[in-house]
C-alpha cells in the first residue's frame, strides 16, 4: 500500500475498479498496454544511456527512425526478431525464465 495526500490506497483495488478484475478482457488489455509502455521506457533509457540517436539505433537494427519512435512511444510492439536485435544493439540482456510456483 502507498500513501497519497495522507490517504492509503490499495492500487490493486484501484486497478480493479478502473479496468476490471484480473482475467477480464478489459484488465488484460490494460495490462498489455502498461507492459508495452514500461518496455518502451526501458528501451528509451537504454538508448539514451548508450548515447545513441533513434536514427543510429534504427540503422544498427535494420529499420527506420520512425519505427523506433513508434516503439519508444508505446504505439507498436516490435516483432521478436527486431526486439532481440534492439536489445543486443543497446547492450541489454534478455532472459526467458520459468516462474517458480
Amino acid at each position: 500500500m502507498e500513501t497519497n495526500n495522507h490517504q492509503i490506497n490499495d492500487y490493486s483495488a484501484v486497478l480493479e475498479r478502473k479496468y476490471g478484475k484480473k482475467g477480464t478482457s478489459e484488465r488484460a488489455r490494460f495490462d498489455e498496454e502498461a507492459y508495452t509502455f514500461y518496455t518502451s521506457q526501458v528501451l528509451v533509457e537504454a538508448r539514451k544511456e548508450a548515447k545513441m540517436t533513434q536514427s543510429e539505433l534504427a540503422e544498427k537494427v535494420g529499420t527506420n527512425k520512425s519505427y523506433i519512435s513508434k516503439i519508444e512511444n508505446g504505439l507498436i510492439e516490435p516483432g521478436v526478431g527486431l526486439f532481440l536485435r534492439i536489445i543486443n544493439a543497446l547492450g541489454l540482456k534478455f532472459d526467458i525464465v520459468k516462474p517458480v510456483m
